[in-house]
This record gives structure tokens, sequence and C-alpha cells, in this order.
């Protein structure tokens, strides 16, 4: 009988989980508790018939840079990446617009006098990107198989984008910086918040920001696909509420656990089966910031200002790098701004099957404080049109997720927050809690393997595909009723 393993949560880092596991010969099955699979990568007809419209999760940089996605071949079951014109545009309110792109000429001439600089700061991370990649999904805590490349890296990721900024001398380069630093959700002044945004802008350059044929869906369908020939199941409309009812659901107890969910949710889960100290410390975990989604439905194109940005994929709206670095530090407060930092995403410009004849969808969240009770719709729509006056007349259909909403569609979202953790710097190199193995829930066989482990959010499954390691290193080390597992 080989060994068994049941994973709690179908988000992308849980069926990483899951294949890996399911490559070593461990008889795997997924409990989901919606009924659909996917969490985070789900893609809906939200607004009109036939339009489609990703439920969360839209544009991939990390998911073409993972090296555990690249290594499954998912494109024999149906996954097909697809890149924009241009894959990032962040446009000012003087029509100008710094642009992100996989050619970075058309970067650096978007960028006038601070071109030559951007060029000397992100043209050798992008080169050794693949080297890069291998240790900035890894925990932060350990050896760095490439030291030089993280030394180089670190310089930049290591600063405040507040500070980092000032090597450039006008706005569309601060501005293209800082926009991409406030993926970070939270404060920009702080030790490392330069790090989530150093990454996006690297693989911008490196593999560029595309999006799944027919909707991220598409992610998810290739690799439960991949899941099920390897004899991994998935239930769907289960949900975990104890480690006892996993006996009764699979009919016997798994020799592994991996949770894909909020920490919290984990301690809740196994109860008494962790240690005090390991259940404080998941109690403790800190979420961030939320964000309030938008999806239209739109006759036509959005009538940007800047012609760059109607060929663009993805889109930050937040004026400049002062404006943004004040709207993050007052939803880190509690605060709305009145004109909060958008993502726009157009990912129709680059797969047209998600439109009809009569609508194109598009795609938009801001970032708003974690738990906000009140809506966003507005001033998601009066950013839009800030910067392509008329958007509004081109509005066919709206769907709105608030915060609170988001946070039912996916628990764990907690308040909100689709980056499951709040970025601060020690969560940034101690998540979820301090600890050599931060997938390890200090019990034997079980693990967390959601975006609160590293390499946190994005869908590149290598929290689960790491997390899935140490469950199969534990395995040959400890005797179970389960013949050894296949190595490789």
């Amino acid at each position: 009988m080989s060994a068994t393993a049941v994973v709690v949560g179908s988000g992308p880092n849980g069926l990483a989980a899951a294949i890996r596991l399911a490559q070593a010969g461990v008889d795997v099955t997924v409990l989901e508790g919606s009924d659909r699979v996917g969490g985070g990568t789900r893609t809906s007809e939200l607004t009109l018939p036939g339009v489609l419209h990703d439920d969360c999760a839209g544009i991939h940089p990390t998911g073409v840079a993972s090296p555990f996605l690249a290594s499954l071949g998912l494109e024999r079951h149906g996954l097909r990446w697809l890149w924009p014109e241009v894959d990032l545009a962040h446009p000012l309110d003087d029509g100008r617009a710094g642009v992100l792109d996989r050619d970075m000429d058309r970067t650096v001439r978007s960028l006038g006098a601070d071109g030559p600089s951007w060029r000397r700061l992100f043209g050798p991370l992008a080169a050794r990107f693949d080297r890069l990649v291998e240790d900035v999904f890894q925990p932060v805590v350990g050896v760095p198989r490439h030291p030089l490349a993280m030394a180089r890296f670190g310089l930049t990721a290591g600063l405040p984008a507040t500070w980092a900024v000032r090597r450039f001398k006008d706005e569309p380069a601060r501005a293209l910086y800082m926009g991409n630093a406030a993926h970070a959700f939270g404060r920009l002044d702080t030790p490392l918040s330069s790090a989530i945004g150093a990454l996006m802008m690297t693989a911008g350059h490196a593999v560029g920001w595309p999006v799944a044929a027919g909707g991220t869906q598409s992610i998810t369908l290739a690799m439960t696909r991949l899941l099920e020939s390897l004899g991994g199941r998935v239930e769907t409309g289960v949900t975990v509420t104890g480690l006892d009812q996993l006996r009764e659901l699979t009919g016997a107890a798994p020799d592994i656990v991996m949770m894909n969910t909020a920490p919290d949710a984990a301690a809740r889960i196994a109860g008494d089966r962790l240690p005090a100290r390991v259940r404080k410390a998941l109690g403790s975990y800190r979420f961030g910031p939320a964000v309030h989604k938008v999806d239209f439905a739109i006759d036509g194109d959005v009538p940007w200002t800047n012609e760059v940005c109607r060929r663009a994929g993805s889109l930050h709206l937040g004026g400049s790098a002062a404006e943004i670095a004040s709207a993050e530090a007052a939803t880190a407060r509690g605060e709305m701004p009145e004109r909060p930092f958008v993502l726009v995403g157009q990912q129709y410009l680059a797969d047209p099957s998600r439109s009809t004849a009569e609508a194109n969808p598009l795609y938009a969240y801001a970032h708003v404080p974690h738990g906000y009770t009140g809506d966003a719709t507005e001033a998601v729509t009066a950013q839009i049109e800030r910067f392509a006056p008329g958007f509004r007349d081109r509005i066919l259909a709206t769907h709105t997720r608030t915060a609170q909403q988001m946070a039912a569609y996916n628990p764990n979202y907690v308040g909100g927050d689709i980056c499951s953790g709040a970025n601060t710097l020690r969560q940034l190199v101690l998540r979820p809690r301090a600890g050599l193995n931060p997938y390890s829930l200090g019990a034997p066989g079980l693990y967390l393997c959601s975006a609160a482990t590293p390499p946190g959010a994005g869908v590149h499954g290598m929290g689960g595909a790491n997390a899935a390691e140490q469950a199969l290193s534990w395995l040959d080390t400890h005797p179970t009723n389960s013949t050894p597992v296949k190595k490789g």
C-alpha cells in the first residue's frame, strides 16, 4: 500500500503539493470546500453571458517564471500562455506613461533621461533571472544557490521603495517603480518594501506578464488534469473542520496532511495535534490590506489618453510615486484613501476568447484597508476615468466584490487580503512563523503549503511544491504503514 496524503484546499499551491506527492507515488486526495476547484485561480461570467472575468489572479509573471510549473509540461494538459503587445503601463496626469516590457529598449525609451539608470539596475538582474528564481522562490532563511545573483538582487530588494526611487530624476520611472512596489500591499518606506516590486519588474523584463488562454481557470484545469493522470483525486464541496474528519472522508488516517489554508485556519483544523507554541505563533500571524474588486463589461476599448496604454495588458493607476506611497500608507493604517492604488487588467487584448462580439471584459481592483466595509466601486471607476476620459460611457455592466465578499469567496483571503498575510519586514523573512522549516506545523505529517508560506502570494505553486518536498523527506525517515515513496 502506498503512502497516503490529503491536501486541504485546491488553489494552485494545494494542487502543486498534490502533484508533487503524486509524482512520488503517494496516494493523494484534494478536498475543496467550494463547488469549484481553483481557489484564486478561477474564471467566471460575472457581468454578461460569454464575457470571461478572472475571479482573482489574472496576470501571471510568477506563473510563467515558476520552476515547478515549468517542469510539469502543463501545455500537454491545455495551458497556453499569451502575451500582450505591451506588458505594463503606468499613466500619469500629464499624458506620459512609464512602460515595463520584455523589450528593455521600449522601457528605456519610455523613461527618457532615467532610461539608462533603469537599464543599469534591471538589465543585469533580468540577464540572470533563471538563477535568481531558484533562490527567490525558496525560504529567505537559507544558503542561496547563487549568492552573487542574490546579493545583486538584495541591493535593490532590501531598500525602502521611497529610498530606491531617489535614483530616478523624473516621474515616469519613479511612478513605474513605486507602482510595482505597491504589490507588497503596505507601507513603502520600510526595509524590504522594494522586494516584491523588484521581482515583478525583473520578471517583466525577463519573461513578461502573460495571461492564460481561456482565463486563469486554464491553469487550474491543466493542473487538475495532470493530477488525475497521476492517480490523484479532487473532491469539491467538502469543508474540512478537523483532522478526525479526514479518517471519515477517506477511510483511513492519512500519513500526510497538507493545508493550503490561512495559518489560523490550519491551527483550528489541527487543534491539539499542534504544539502550543505553534498554535500561538499561527494565531499571531498578521494579515494586510485588502482589495475591492470591480469587473466591467465594456463597449469597445478603454479610451486611455496615452496611446501605449491602449496596448498594455496591465496598468497601474495611482499617479505619482509620492501619491502611491501616501495611498499605501493610508490603507496600512486602516484609512481609505480618496484616490486608491488601482490595478487594471486588459487580458482580452492578448486573449480575445474572453470577449463577445458586444463586450470586452475589464479587470480592476483597488487596495483598501483590511476588512474594509465600504464600497470602493466609484473610487475604482474614477481612477480609470482620470486617465481615460469617457470611460464611464463605455460601461455596459459591472460586478463588484468588496473586501468582505472577497473573504467569503475564498476563506484564505482573511479580511479581503489576497496576499494571505501582511508583507511586513518580519513576515517577508519569517512567514508564517519563526523556524528553520516554514512549512512544518510541528507535528508528524502536518504541513502548511498556502501563500502564507514562502515565497508568498502568486500563481507559481512553489509554496505547495516546497512543502511537498519537506513531506517526502519526512516520509523517507519515518516509518508508516505504507511502502516507500519513489525518488525524483
